[in-house]
């Protein structure tokens, strides 16, 4: 790559981020590598990119007018480069910002047949149980479940994941084996990432339909903790099919009212605003859309 090129790119990180040492962090460079860089790109253009404080780093307006001419230019030119080798070979940085859990039961054993379909491309899984800032964090895609917000991101729909009451068998011996959704007020529920609506589940058999009001006393995060808890035997949790697979396998876990159904949720592969979707983003999207419809 190019030292104008690389400086370009470097140049972008840093007006997303605010910050000379993470986009130096995401390159491989030292904070006062990264500025040199970027002070030398300033140089050659003639004028100031960035506002440097103490505390912050902020775009000049000069600055942030050359940002959204040069982001189109730098993925069109990725896009040139991947039609011009006419192989289907990617070949770059693709950073996935995807839960945690989700990660490590579907995503990364997923993985090798991609990453040796594309040898030539570097991957960030950025795992996270809280949704990332796309393009605080230079995210090229995004996995993401249920009801997207508002948003002018781009999203494509994966998959769907069904969701599953869950719970360990030693806590439904103490407590009881609920048979309707009306039992669920009396039992301790976890309430985790998939959890949905902390007040209420809705549940489906045939044509009925109910709305189970529920109270928590404990509320997690992450799914990881959520069914760990649910192992523990501290209570019934809602979670993705994915999310307990091994745990129902292993009988650690069973499903509770299993006649009843509660509402999946989408997977969308979600693409940040206001620049052009990486060919890695779209490729890794469509294997992960195939191999999750192989489940």
């Amino acid at each position: 790559m190019s030292d104008r090129l690389f400086a370009l790119r470097l140049f972008t990180r840093v007006a997303r981020t605010g910050s000379f040492s993470q986009a130096g962090r995401e390159f491989r460079l030292s904070q006062p590598s990264a500025s040199r860089i970027v002070a030398a790109l300033e140089r050659d253009i003639g004028t100031t990119l960035f506002t440097r404080t103490t505390r912050a780093v902020s775009l000049t307006e000069a600055g942030a007018e050359y940002l959204a001419r040069i982001e189109p230019l730098l993925v069109a030119l990725e896009e040139a480069d991947h039609a011009a080798r006419g192989t289907g070979e990617i070949r770059g940085l693709l950073r996935v910002g995807l839960s945690s859990s989700f990660a490590v039961r579907e995503v990364i054993p997923r993985l090798p047949p991609f990453i040796a379909s594309h040898r030539a491309l570097r991957i960030d899984l950025l795992m996270n149980d809280q949704r990332q800032d796309l393009l605080g964090e230079g995210v090229d895609v995004a996995l993401r479940f249920g009801l997207l917000p508002d948003t002018s991101a781009t999203a494509r729909r994966i998959g769907t994941v069904q969701r599953m009451l869950v719970a360990a068998p030693a806590y439904l011996e103490k407590a009881g084996t609920p048979t309707t959704p009306a039992d669920l007020a009396d039992h301790a529920i976890i309430l985790g990432p998939t959890g949905l609506d902390a007040g209420a589940w809705t549940l489906r058999r045939d044509n009925q339909v109910v709305i189970a009001r529920i109270e928590s006393r404990l509320t997690i995060s992450a799914n990881e903790g959520a069914i760990a808890a649910a192992v523990a035997g501290l209570g019934i949790v809602s979670t993705g099919r994915w999310g307990c697979l091994a745990e129902i396998k292993s009988g650690a876990l069973v499903q509770v009212l299993p006649d009843w159904q509660m509402e999946s949720a989408e997977v969308h592969a979600v693409f940040p605003a206001g620049r052009a979707t990486k060919p890695a983003a779209r490729a890794f999207a469509d294997y992960l859309a195939r191999a999750l419809s192989q489940r």
